[in-house]
C-alpha cells in the first residue's frame, strides 16, 4: 500500500503529517466509483424503499451467540429466521477502528490504511490517536472506497451513527461521528440532524463513556440515544444504507471483563436496541429491509498486564523517565492484546529488530512475534509501503494484555484494573466476532462456519446492486436468496 504525501510533508494549519492528502484519496475513490455499472443506478431508482442496515455491537464476541447465559432473544430470532455464521474472523489488530473500516470497505487494513486505534508517526516522533477521530477526517485516513461512498454515488441516501472513521464524510447524508468531545460531536454532526433531534427532544450529548485504553470520560450519546436517533432517521428520511455502532458492551467488558454479570447485562441491553431497530424496519420497510448484526472483534479476560517498555528499558533499547519513554531507537504502541514495535534507526534496523526479538523471546504472556515478512498473512502493511506500519508485532496470550507505562520493575501487574481486552491474534477463536443477517435477499435458515469480515461489504454491495472490483473478500453467496 503506497502513501502519498503533501509536497511539504505537513499540514500547514496543524503542522501534523497527514496519512494521505484528502484530494488524492477523493481522486482514488472517484476512479473506483466510475466502475459502477448502470444497473446499480437503475436498481436504486427502481426500489426506493430498499434498505440495508448494519448494526455493529462493539465487542460482541462470537461465543455469546451460543452462550445460554447471554440473553439475546432478538439477535437469536434474527439468526433463526435468517442466516448466521458460527463466528466471524476479525482483521489484525482486533481493535475497533481498523475492523469497522474493514466492515465497510471489504479490504484489509493494509489496503484501507486504518492500521490500528493508534500508530506511531515516524516523521513527527509522536503517537497519533485515531480512536474517537480527534485528529483526522475520514478522507484523510480511509484509503479505499466505502459502502456509503458507493451507495451515495449510485444515488442512494446514506446514514451512519457513531461509525468509526467517518468524521466529516461527504458521502453520508445524516451522521453523528464517533468522536471524543462534545465540541467535535456538535461540529461534525449533520446540522439538519441536530435540528431533528432538538425537535424530537433527543439530547445527543448526554451520555458519558470511556474510550478504549483511556480513563478520560468522553461525552457521547448513549446506546439508547443513538438508537433513538437512528430510528428517527429511518422513519423520517428513509435511507438505503444505514450504519449503527453500539458501544456499551465493549466498554463494560473492558472494565468488568467478558462473561461478567455486567457484561451479560450490557449484551441484554444491546439486544433490546437491535430489537427496536428491527421493529422499526418491519413497520416502515415491510419486505424491503435487510438487517445485519455484526461485531468488530471478540474479547479476552485480562489477568496479567505485560509492560513492554520495561522490557525494552532493561534491554537498553530505550530510556525512560516519569513513566514515559524519553529516548530510544525503538518505540512501542500498544493495541491491547498486541503491541506494534517501530524501529527508528534505519542504519541499524536489522540489528535492532534482532535485539527486540531477543528481548521478548520467552517472556511469559507473549505468544508470538511476527515481522514484516509475515505481515501479508495478517493483512498488515509493510513499513516500506506505509511508514505508519510497524516493523514487528507482539501478540499476547489470551488472558494477557500490553500496557504502555514505563514505570516500575518486573514482575508485571498480575491484577490489572481493566478486566478485559482485545487486539490479540485474529486467529484466536475467542477474538472472533458475530455475524447474523436477516430479511430481504437472505436465505432463511442458513448456517455458515467461520467467515471473514472481508466478506461483509461485498455481501451488502450485492444486495444493493453495487459493484466495485477492489474487494478482497467474496460475497457470502450461500446466504443470498435467488
Amino acid at each position: 500500500m503506497c502513501e502519498t504525501r503533501l509536497p511539504a510533508g505537513t499540514n500547514a494549519a496543524s503542522n501534523r503529517l497527514l496519512p494521505t492528502p484528502a484530494p488524492f484519496v477523493r481522486l482514488i475513490t472517484i476512479l473506483a466509483l466510475l466502475a459502477l455499472p448502470l444497473r446499480a443506478m437503475l436498481a436504486a431508482a427502481a426500489t426506493p424503499d430498499r434498505i440495508v442496515v448494519m448494526i455493529s455491537v462493539d465487542g460482541l464476541a462470537g461465543y455469546y451467540l451460543d452462550d445460554p447465559k447471554a440473553e439475546m432473544p432478538a439477535i437469536r430470532s434474527l439468526a433463526a429466521a435468517g442466516a448466521r455464521a458460527a463466528m466471524m474472523k476479525a482483521s489484525t489488530p482486533t481493535v475497533t477502528w481498523p475492523n469497522h473500516t474493514t466492515l465497510v470497505t471489504g479490504v484489509t487494513p493494509a489496503r484501507h490504511g486504518v492500521i490500528g486505534n493508534n500508530y506511531f508517526d515516524r516523521a513527527t516522533g509522536k503517537k497519533v490517536t485515531l480512536i474517537s477521530d480527534p485528529v483526522y477526517d475520514k478522507d484523510e485516513i480511509v484509503k479505499a472506497p466505502t459502502l456509503y461512498d458507493l451507495a451515495k454515488t449510485a444515488g442512494m441516501k446514506t446514514t451512519a451513527i457513531r461509525w468509526p472513521a467517518t468524521r466529516n464524510a461527504s458521502t453520508l447524508d445524516w451522521t453523528i461521528p464517533d468522536v471524543g468531545s462534545l465540541e467535535l460531536l456538535r461540529k461534525y454532526t449533520t446540522p439538519a440532524l441536530l435540528a431533528d433531534c432538538t425537535k424530537a427532544g433527543i439530547d445527543i450529548g448526554g451520555g458519558h463513556s470511556e474510550d478504549e485504553g483511556s480513563t478520560n470520560a468522553a461525552p457521547k450519546p448513549t446506546d439508547e440515544t443513538a438508537t433513538r436517533v437512528f430510528n428517527l432517521i429511518l422513519h423520517e428520511h428513509r435511507p438505503s444504507l444505514a450504519l449503527l455502532h453500539l458501544i456499551h458492551v465493549d466498554h463494560t467488558e473492558h472494565l468488568e471483563g467478558p462473561k461478567s454479570p455486567a457484561a451479560y447485562a450490557a449484551v441484554k441491553a444491546a439486544d433490546q436496541q437491535v430489537r427496536e431497530v428491527w421493529d422499526e424496519l418491519q413497520r416502515d420497510f415491510p419486505g424491503q429491509a435487510t438487517l445485519f448484526v455484526v461485531s468488530d472483534h471478540g474479547f479476552s479476560p485480562t489477568k496479567r498486564l505485560i509492560l513492554p517498555n520495561i522490557i525494552l528499558r532493561n534491554a537498553k533499547l530505550i530510556e525512560t523517565s516519569n513513566k514515559k519513554q524519553t529516548k530510544g531507537a525503538v518505540h512501542v504502541v500498544v493495541q491491547g492484546g498486541s503491541a506494534m514495535v517501530y524501529v527508528l534507526d534505519d542504519a541499524h534496523r536489522a540489528d535492532l529488530i534482532e535485539r527486540t526479538r531477543k528481548a521478548f523471546s520467552g517472556v511469559r504472556g507473549v505468544s508470538k512475534i511476527i515481522g514484516a515478512e509475515q505481515f501479508p498473512d495478517y493483512g498488515v502493511a509493510n513499513p516500506k509501503d506505509d511508514p505508519h506500519a510497524p516493523d514487528l508485532i507482539l501478540f499476547a496470550e489470551e488472558g494477557c494484555a500490553f500496557g504502555d507505562t514505563a514505570a516500575g520493575e518486573l514482575p508485571f501487574n498480575e491484577k490489572p484494573e481493566r478486566k478485559g481486552s482485545h487486539g490479540h491474534d485474529a486467529n484466536l477463536p475467542d477474538l472472533h466476532a458475530t455475524f447474523v443477517a436477516w430479511g430481504a435477499g437472505i436465505k432463511p435458515g442458513t448456517r455458515l462456519g467461520v467467515v471473514s469480515n472481508l466478506s461483509v461489504a461485498p455481501t451488502i454491495a450485492r444486495l444493493l446492486s453495487l459493484t466495485v472490483p477492489n474487494f478482497e473478500g467474496a460475497p457470502l453467496t450461500a446466504i443470498l436468496a435467488e
